[in-house]
């Protein structure tokens, strides 16, 4: 198995995809939405119109794509035992509609040696069949054993940190559910190492870890309700890294500090263990 460092610059083909008002539901159940956040959880509720988490945009039209060459089919193999999910960043031009038709294409951004593990880069653009821009991701892949090629080592260091010893402005503690990434996968990642015990073995893990995205649609919940008021409309942003596992019915907490009119960092956090850093949100 190797990667292939020449799939740098590659973009995918154009292809078409969609969703439904249920896809988002099921998306909003798996990240823990419930009585309390009915205008997420529910189509059909008096005086309440449905909506949709921002974070939705990492799962949207999971399944739904029209044949085409996607630019991730290009970076080489691998054992997806070994993928651990980097960093992740949405950035939304509109609110998500409910149900929609649209359009994706991928690039393949970067990718770095790491020495005895490889990072994968990629972004996707999201537009509705219209034409017009809904929403970009970009993601990081982070690949045990497929590094020492002689590649760039890529960008290190701090980025996003908290002031000094200054108290969060915000702290929200969300409880997730010892079967939660059962719902989750339903959401489109049925990677075996959130369910499967053999599987998680072979990745080094004790037990099935969270599915890194359910953390971070947990963070992006207590963000949106905090410093935007569940208006999804004031929600432009959101990025963060991966750091530490997480495991089904673990406690979140996610600390916010505001940096600037329209603009915080935040941490995600099992007790005393950060599991998400180098947060960002943008909001107005």
């Amino acid at each position: 198995m190797a990667l292939n460092p020449e799939s740098v610059g590659s973009v995918g083909d154009v292809r078409t995809m969609s969703w439904t008002s249920k896809d988002a539901l099921l998306y909003a159940v798996g990240i823990g939405a419930g009585q309390a956040d009915l205008q997420f959880s529910t189509e059909n509720t008096r005086d309440t119109q449905q909506v949709v988490y921002p974070t939705f945009a990492v799962v949207a039209g999971s399944g739904t794509s029209s044949a085409g060459a996607s630019a991730m089919g290009k970076i080489g193999t691998f054992n997806f035992a070994m993928l651990v999910h980097g960093t992740q960043a949405v950035t939304l031009h509109r609110p998500i509609p409910v149900e929609a038709q649209a359009t994706i294409q991928d690039k393949v951004v970067a990718m770095y040696d790491k020495g005895k593990a490889a990072v994968v880069v990629l972004e996707n653009e999201v537009k509705l069949a219209t034409g017009e821009p809904l929403f970009n991701t970009r993601s990081s892949l982070f690949i045990r054993g497929e590094g020492g090629w002689g590649g760039d080592r890529g960008p290190s260091g701090p980025q996003n940190e908290p002031p000094a010893d200054a108290a969060p402005d915000h702290v929200v503690t969300l409880q997730t559910n010892p079967d939660q990434a059962f719902v989750y996968r339903l959401s489109g990642d049925r990677n075996p190492l959130h369910t499967d015990p053999s599987f998680a073995a072979i990745g080094g893990f004790d037990r099935p870890i969270l599915h890194g995205l359910c953390t971070y649609g947990f963070s992006g919940r207590a963000l949106l309700a905090e410093l935007c008021d569940n208006d999804v409309s004031r929600f432009h942003h959101i990025e963060g890294r991966f750091s530490s596992p997480v495991m089904p019915g673990d406690a979140l907490t996610v600390r916010m500090w505001r940096t600037g009119a329209g603009e915080a960092v935040f941490t995600t956090s099992v007790g005393d263990r950060t599991v998400i850093d180098q947060g960002l949100v943008r909001f107005s």
